[in-house]
């Protein structure tokens, strides 16, 4: 009976463990972080863009043009690159660029090259096949220019992990070529080597111990 009894003890302790294991997946709201790693993430790309936007928009240049021209500047981006030790999805930090761009509404964004050439495609199916055609020749052409690059250092220790990451843009006058804003984010992430896999083997050796007294029991 009391072997029995023991027996019945290890399976509910292995079965609670086994459940403290478990994949559990739940919905939050999209704007809170969730940093699983040091590794560059969504949060990272929003802040970034927000930052370096609103310096950006704090450069004479901006205030410059609206009263020289009466009129807000238009902006484009030419190349954004990844020089980071991961693989980065810089179209996700090129569009928060372009939502913190327009949001601020100090400038206007328009096309890249490939974005105008498939609405000049649409504009010429439209003459065409549609009774109000838009007209050719209408676009507008970008006044700056922003280009920069995204770049890492991974400095490793154990199980510690320390990235540093460093975001560098710069703003072109498409006038004159002159370089009228040059932004620098710079940000670093700790990675710590957690308890989790300790306390796992430590259940583990704890289950193995139990099943050793049940066995000689």
């Amino acid at each position: 009976m009391i072997k029995q009894m023991k027996i019945l003890f290890v399976a509910a302790l292995a079965v609670s463990i086994v459940g403290c294991a478990g994949t559990r997946v739940s919905r939050v709201d999209s704007d809170q972080e969730i940093a699983l790693s040091d590794r560059w993430n969504d949060k990272d790309s929003q802040l970034v863009a927000e930052e370096m936007i609103a310096d950006m928009l704090s450069f004479p240049w901006a205030r410059d043009f609206e009263l020289n021209n009466n009129n807000r500047p238009t902006i484009i981006i030419q190349r954004i690159a990844n020089k980071s030790h991961e693989h980065i999805a810089i179209e996700t930090f090129v569009n928060d660029i372009k939502r913190s761009i327009i949001r601020s509404g100090r400038a206007d964004f328009v096309a890249r090259g490939d974005e105008r050439k498939a609405i000049r495609d649409d504009r010429q199916d439209q003459e065409l096949n549609a009774a109000q055609a838009k007209e050719q020749g209408q676009e507008q052409a970008a006044d700056f220019a922003i280009s920069g690059s995204l770049n890492s250092i991974v400095d490793q220790v154990g199980g510690d992990r320390v990235t540093f990451y460093q975001v560098d843009m710069k703003l072109i006058d498409m006038a004159n070529n002159r370089e009228v804003w040059n932004g620098q984010k710079k940000s670093k992430k700790l990675q710590e080597k957690g308890g989790f896999g300790f306390k796992m083997k430590t259940s583990f050796k704890l289950l193995t111990i139990i099943l050793v007294i049940c066995s000689v029991a």
